[in-house]
């Protein structure tokens, strides 16, 4: 069964963030069923879910509420849409409790299917409000190198990872990427992480100057770094660099989309590392990954010009066919509610100690040259030589090597470049942390036999 349907898969299926060219002589990973943290192939064999699919899967899979949820849903109202004042509870219900958990005292939540699209509408109402405000020269955006905020033209653009951008003519005129703030990789020779902080904060005051310095609609930015490396700012960062933003009347968007709902061991990223936002950009565990759904949260402050600018115009002329679609809202409604009950967040905090422990010791590894992380989430950076930073060539080799070998054990973890990621399902027990690392160790010490 697996040989046939690997047959299809390579005949017909084209696959996003994939080499398609090894792909049409590999062998696909066609997984079958869930149970919990743990994921089982079509062959039967089992493996830890050791990326939470893409960052989302917070409750496991098999969850029975969810299911439950969901059928109920599409057997009282399946589908309808959020156009012309039309409307429906899960999506009434579902946006009074996101403005509950927002920073807001009040605003608007605004639906779409991914974190892409929603960071998508986060550039068009920028622009929108602008427009609205009689500032049509405040345009430009700012993101960061090695950010990861979707792969539509204008989320693609926002992005600051080049394979992201090659062949497709990205980013588009308008868009700007100031410094990694990953001081391992990017800090000078003799210089300490404050300097590195300042000098990286310097830059991006620099930067809005050369290009002008009320040009400026946003900036967004990742409470971590996620897709780009998993990667931690140095303490203080947001401050910071919050303190240029707002001498330049810059918005700053929090991009929640790997963060929210407990990633971090807060239920926003925005509370641990100590950021100001002006609007919110949510997805992925928003529904346990079980439904697609994203949201845009907004102040008052953001909506009230756009909603006086669309009266004139007669139309906010903006929104998707599955914008708040109401089984997805129930499922989302349901997820946070079990996240609640269940005390979910408190959970993570208590078990990422353990966690976060067995990410340090992996730092004693002799080609580990960082190993890092916070809540239940980390990155682990390999490197040829730990004294003076130097990759593998060619660059990213290794790094599949190790995931091959974990997935062959029983583990599936991802391969950004030669680091790491690991972000299993928040439920993961002090065990299954155990369990998750101890295969991952086994495997760094059969790649490093043969390498």
């Amino acid at each position: 069964m697996s040989n046939n349907l690997a047959t299809k898969d390579i005949k017909n299926l084209f696959h996003p963030a994939t080499n398609l060219k090894v792909h049409e002589h590999g062998q696909p990973l066609i997984l079958d069923r869930g149970d919990g943290i743990y994921v089982y192939d079509v062959e039967g064999n089992k493996y830890i879910e050791g990326l939470a699919g893409l960052w989302c899967n917070a409750l496991g899979f098999g969850n029975e509420e969810l299911v439950e949820a969901a059928a109920k849903q599409m057997q009282k109202y399946g589908y309808g849409s959020l156009f012309a004042s039309k409307s429906h509870e899960p999506a009434i219900m579902l946006s009074e409790k996101l403005m509950e958990m927002s920073p807001f005292d009040d605003g608007k939540v605004f639906f779409g299917s991914s974190g892409g699209d929603a960071n998508d509408t986060q550039y068009k109402l920028f622009t929108y409000l602008n427009n609205a405000l009689g500032k049509p020269h405040k345009k430009k955006f700012l993101g960061r190198k090695k950010g990861y905020h979707g792969i539509t033209v204008a989320s693609g653009s926002m992005t600051g990872i080049p394979a992201n951008h090659k062949l497709f003519d990205l980013p588009i005129s308008g868009f700007f990427h100031t410094d990694t703030p990953h001081y391992y990789r990017e800090g000078l020779d003799n210089e300490t992480e404050a300097e590195f902080l300042d000098r990286i904060t310097e830059n991006l005051e620099n930067l809005i100057i050369k290009e002008g310095a009320d040009n400026f609609s946003a900036m967004i930015a990742e409470p971590l770094i996620g897709a780009g490396g998993v990667i931690i700012p140095p303490e203080g960062y947001f401050p910071k660099i919050q303190s240029v933003l707002e001498k330049y009347d810059i918005h700053l968007i929090d991009d929640e989309v790997i963060c929210g709902f407990g990633r971090t061991g807060n239920c926003w990223g925005y509370e641990t590392f100590s950021i100001k936002p002006s609007s919110m950009t949510i997805a992925k565990a928003l529904s346990s990954g079980y439904m697609p759904i994203s949201a845009v949260i907004v102040s008052e402050e953001i909506f009230e010009p756009i909603k006086h600018a669309s009266g004139d115009v007669g139309v906010f002329a903006h929104g998707y066919t599955y914008s708040g679609h109401p089984v997805s809202c129930a499922v989302a409604l349901k997820t946070l509610e079990i996240y609640e009950r269940t005390k979910l967040f408190s959970h993570v905090s208590e078990v990422s100690i353990h966690f976060q422990n067995r990410v340090a010791k992996l730092a004693s590894y002799d080609h580990v040259g960082e190993a890092r992380g916070v809540g239940l989430v980390a990155g682990i950076e390999l490197v040829k030589d730990k004294e003076t930073k130097e990759n593998f060539e060619p660059y990213g080799k290794i790094g599949m090597l190790l995931a091959d070998a974990c997935q062959k054990n029983g583990l599936i973890v991802r391969a950004i470049g030669d680091v790491i990621a690991i972000c299993p399902p928040l439920i993961i027990t002090e065990s299954q942390i155990d369990e998750l690392f101890d295969i991952l160790e086994t495997s760094i010490e059969e790649v490093f036999k043969k390498n």
